[in-house]
């Protein structure tokens, strides 16, 4: 585990949100390759935390039926 913080979780998250790829926060920029790779880090960055405070992250599923 990297350690992350929630500023960097912000961070990535507005910038998603904007649809932009670059991030900057605490002097540092990153760039990703595309807004699949911010998703996964996003995620990363949610375990991570989580797992800093003892506690799971918590999961969500759909369930979907279709009549054959």
């Amino acid at each position: 585990m990297a350690g992350y913080t929630h500023a960097q979780l912000a961070a990535i998250k507005e910038a998603y949100a904007s649809g932009v790829t670059r991030v900057s926060y605490d002097g540092k920029t990153t760039e990703y390759r595309s807004l699949a790779d911010m998703r996964e880090i996003i995620a990363t960055i949610e375990a991570d935390l989580a797992a800093q405070s003892g506690r799971k992250r918590p999961i969500a599923g759909f369930a979907s039926f279709r009549r054959s």
